[in-house]
């Protein structure tokens, strides 16, 4: 020890602790305090959202999130956009096709071609180009306000709810721009189709 003022280097054991004390430390701060503070504030400050942001039935039954698409089959239900992944949450993506793949184009003349068959009464040219792409995440569950009046005639011929009716259900479930700046007009598909269900009851 030089004139007092030094200190004597650690032992390799002592190092070692001051690690295992650290790390016990971090785990119960990052694994332990943090998890459960974050929770319990979006619990109480944003409880849909941190739940998923669940839609339920009349009867509290959840059918889906509103952030998630679904394939919606049935002719008498607005569809949403086409997914390479079913919607399924697990797998988000697309196959990221270039426009000149062959298997893209195969799989949109088939989507063309389907949407023709339900839709004898609607121009091929009045079909809105985001109903027969894919999103970038294969999950979106909203279609242009356009996409939802333009299946309008063959909804209502299927569920004998009027036109005007289901025009004005289009504009009720039509979101305008974040903060009026960002996106696009958007419609979201379950919600819209939850309350058409409660319409033909």
């Amino acid at each position: 020890m030089k004139n007092g003022s030094e200190v004597a280097p650690q032992s390799g054991g002592s190092y070692i602790w001051t690690i295992v004390r650290m790390c016990a430390v971090l785990i119960v701060l990052c694994g332990l305090i943090y998890p459960l503070a974050s929770t319990g504030i979006a619990q109480v400050f944003m409880p849909s959202q941190a739940n998923g942001s669940l839609l339920k039935d009349a009867g509290g039954k959840a059918v889906g999130s509103e952030l998630i698409g679904q394939n919606f089959t049935d002719p008498k239900y607005f569809s949403g956009r086409v997914s390479s992944i079913e919607y399924k949450a697990e797998a988000s993506g697309s196959n990221n096709y270039g426009p000149s793949n062959p298997d893209l184009l195969k799989r949109t003349q088939e989507s063309i071609e389907a949407w023709k068959a339900a839709n004898p009464d609607v121009p091929i040219d009045r079909l809105p180009v985001d109903l027969i792409t894919n999103s970038g995440s294969g999950l979106d569950p909203h279609i242009t306000p356009a996409s939802a009046e333009v299946q309008i005639p063959r909804i209502s011929k299927l569920t004998g709810v009027s036109e005007e009716q289901l025009k004005a259900l289009v504009s009720k479930h039509t979101e305008g721009r974040d903060l009026g700046l960002f996106g696009e007009e958007r419609v979201n598909v379950l919600k819209l189709n939850m309350d058409l269900a409660t319409m033909m009851k």
